[in-house]
């Protein structure tokens, strides 16, 4: 009873004394290397996007006419968009406008073109570096599927493709929605409407026909992943008809599945939910991302409201709860009123959103013509509207007639006018873009919570390594001066490092970092813009000065991560030449309980794996000695 009572007692010992190293600054994780962290994907709708052959419907030949818009593969130039990856909205056969209701899983639309021509978007897209992904709508189908035709005979060999019942159920969806529709005598499950009928995945065959096509679009197409919508009405258990627990154990299948084809390739889900619905179907061993529709929210909310704390707390709930900072960014999608028009068509509010989510960690998404402030609320087909590339007759999308008409007034918002204005709004879009694509820290760095004297202030940090990048954003409509900001702690030594506009290059004085790699109450010798943005570098070479992301010039010993940790953290460093290192872990009487590293190292970074499976609980320092210099960081382990 004593040894237990010992126990329990130092493992709360160890917490508390945790919590005490840790009070104040809180270490959020670093991305890992997926090729999605370091991209920005733009959704399209081929429909609407630019008509080729004058029929008044955008195509497959039409969006390839315009990749040098979205990226030209020239990385030397700033003209092109900068996107790297691009979201197919359905491209499958369908009878309506939109698509999402499939009739053939492996073909195309014929008013977007041929497979031929869809190859050709693929290969001519990854000769620039963009990486495609389409919508798999795997809820539902159409009710014009040849299996679903097939399947309303009771004697049919497709009958349990559905869900049919002898007779109504009773119940009403998530929303409150009809989800049973009769078919002569029966009644069948459409979550949706009567025309996408729900596939049934507990019958064996349908999994296997989907799994089938999943197959088909990554090995024989070559597409990059998908965006899986509507993906947590999966499965319905009863009446509960989202989040059912089949979902998740079908969607651990799923992922053994298209990771075993392709291991590079991505899955994005739609799970419309709060946060912490969201987060199951992401964490590890399901979808590789999900959008986060409330952080979305709070961006929209904390700009037109002039008031960012509520998008500081939401960020602080998002990073705590995603693992590894895996979840897509975004403002509104093709669901939504377009956020244009939600910031009350207003350019600078517009500017300050895009800023936010595009120096936010996670992987943004961008819907076409929202770089261009394109406009559209109520009627989904409103949203989705042709996009505008000149001031010219509809707006350059096509030689015939829309099949929707353009909307917004686009003599100013389209593409060319924007495009000769450095203020416009798609040319912070392009500057935004291009920024994130050259600094690392901005696409793969972690987050690091700031602060500021100024409630109108919302400021944070990247950093990864030795590199570190610091936002700030001034919610209020009129200037901010005079106004400190601080954050607790990062991945930077301690020492002095000037600070640089990342946009501008320009100077903006020195700053000095703690040894928690923090700092506090710094004032800046400039005013903020109201509903301005300013994205500093912290380095340690004077603006005008090369700093080529290379090694730093001294020998540094990172903060290990994940830290408190169990049983394994990782171990940096970086050397700046040739030396002889070690690295070493020793307990609190000073013993040296583990050599992670020794021997004559070439110039470089390095990480390594602390394993502590056969360690009790408790502090242990991690000592790197490299000539005369000998560096020390805190590791905590609690089983």
């Amino acid at each position: 009873m004593f040894k237990l009572f010992m126990r329990r007692f130092f493992k709360l010992f160890t917490t508390l004394f945790v919590l005490f190293l840790l009070q104040g600054s809180v270490a959020f994780p670093q991305l890992p290397g997926n090729w999605w962290n370091d991209a920005v994907f733009y959704e399209v709708f081929v429909r609407s996007f630019y008509d080729s052959n004058g029929d008044g419907i955008g195509d497959i030949r039409g969006l390839i006419n315009k990749l040098d818009y979205l990226n030209d593969g020239d990385s030397t130039t700033t003209s092109d968009l900068g996107i790297t990856g691009i979201w197919l909205m359905p491209i499958n056969p369908s009878p309506s406008y939109h698509g999402y209701d499939v009739t053939d899983y492996r073909g195309i639309n014929q008013k977007y073109g041929t497979m031929n021509d869809f190859k050709e978007l693929v290969a001519k897209a990854h000769q620039r570096g963009i990486k495609i992904i389409i919508d798999f709508v795997m809820n539902h189908s159409s009710s014009q599927h040849p299996w679903f035709a097939s399947s309303v005979n009771p004697n049919s060999p497709y009958r349990n493709y559905y869900t049919w019942m002898n007779s109504n159920p009773g119940y009403t969806g998530s929303w409150g929605q009809t989800v049973w529709h009769r078919y002569n005598s029966y009644y069948y499950l459409g979550q949706f409407s009567s025309g996408m009928p729900d596939l049934n995945y507990t019958y064996e065959p349908v999994k296997n026909e989907m799994f089938a096509n999943v197959q088909y679009w990554l090995d024989s197409v070559g597409i990059d992943g998908f965006r899986l919508d509507a993906v947590k009405h999966l499965f319905e258990d009863g009446r509960i008809m989202e989040h059912a627990p089949a979902t998740f154990t079908f969607l651990q299948e799923f992922r053994t599945f298209y990771k075993g084809v392709n291991p590079n390739a991505v899955t994005v889900g739609e799970v419309w939910s709060p946060t912490s619905q969201v987060v199951p179907y992401c964490n590890g061993d399901k979808l590789d991302l999900c959008f986060e529709f409330d952080l979305a929210g709070a961006i929209i909310s904390a700009v037109k409201n002039s008031a960012p704390a509520g998008l500081a707390n939401k960020m602080a709930s998002v990073v705590s709860q995603y693992q590894a900072l895996q979840y897509a960014t975004f403002l509104t999608n093709h669901d939504q009123d377009r956020v244009y028009g939600l910031l009350n068509q207003n350019e600078k509010w517009m500017k300050l959103a895009a800023s936010v989510y595009l120096t936010l960690p996670g992987v943004p998404f961008l819907y076409y013509g929202e770089e261009i402030g394109m406009n559209g609320f109520g009627d989904d087909r409103n949203k989705r509207r042709p996009m505008a590339w000149t001031p010219g007759t509809n707006g350059g999308f096509t030689t015939g007639t829309p099949w929707y008409g353009l909307g917004t007034p686009y003599a100013n918002n389209n593409v060319q006018v924007m495009s000769a204005d450095p203020g416009s709004l798609l040319s912070r879009y392009r500057r935004l873009i291009h920024l994130r694509n050259s600094e690392l820290a901005l696409r793969r760095g972690g987050y690091r919570a700031g602060s500021s004297s100024n409630s109108s202030v919302y400021a944070f940090g990247r950093d990864l390594r030795n590199e570190a990048i610091f936002v700030i954003h001034n919610f209020s409509d009129f200037p901010a001066a005079n106004f400190t900001v601080s954050m607790n702690q990062s991945n930077l030594a301690m020492g002095t490092y000037y600070l640089v506009n990342a946009e501008t290059g320009a100077s903006l004085g020195e700053v000095s970092v703690n040894y928690q790699g923090g700092f506090t109450d710094l004032q800046l010798a400039t005013e903020l813009g109201g509903k301005e943005s300013l994205i500093l570098k912290i380095q340690n070479t004077p603006a005008g000065v090369s700093d080529e992301n290379t090694i730093p010039g001294t020998f540094t010993l990172y903060p290990n991560y994940p830290n408190p940790f169990n049983p394994a953290t990782t171990v940096s460093f970086s050397l700046p030449s040739r030396a002889q290192v070690e690295v070493a872990v020793y307990n609190l009487h000073g013993e040296c309980v583990q050599v992670l590293h020794s021997g004559v190292t070439e110039p470089g970074y390095y990480a390594m794996q602390f394993s502590a499976e056969n360690l009790p609980s408790g502090v242990y320092f991690i000592r790197a000695i490299s000539g005369s210099v000998q560096q020390t960081v805190k590791a905590i382990l609690l089983k």
